[in-house]
């Protein structure tokens, strides 16, 4: 009974230990991901435009550290993908009404039917 005792106690110190270490090493960033689906009429260069907007991101925000444009594959009427990793929760709060996002949205917002957005961390 005592060595079972012990094997448990064991077991439970390496799960505990475990689970604070994968806590402690999971990323803390926020990826957004947004799926759109354009206006009729809208252009594939106004489409690429938008992208290439989304793609200087990072340049122009500094809590943004990464930026997917390529859409390996969509469902429905969304036929692109933005996903966009910020650094932690304040950069991707800060990032609302920032001169970036109000830079890229003179080209995404009006060729933008609707979208949904779906946020994500650790």
């Amino acid at each position: 009974m005592k060595r079972l005792l012990r094997s448990l106690l064991a077991t439970t110190a390496l799960l505990t230990a475990a689970s604070t270490f994968a806590a402690d090493t999971a990323p803390k960033s926020i990826v957004h991901v947004v799926t759109v689906a354009w206006k009729a009429g809208t252009t594939p260069e106004q489409i690429q435009a938008a992208l290439a907007g989304a793609q200087a991101l990072p340049a122009a925000y500094k809590g943004i550290t990464h930026v997917w444009t390529k859409t390996l594959k969509a469902q429905g009427d969304r036929t692109h993908v933005i996903v966009m990793e910020f650094t932690d929760a304040e950069a991707f709060k800060n990032y609302t009404d920032s001169a970036a996002q109000k830079e890229w949205y003179k080209v995404y917002l009006p060729i933008r039917d609707h979208s949904t957005t779906f946020d994500a961390t650790n």
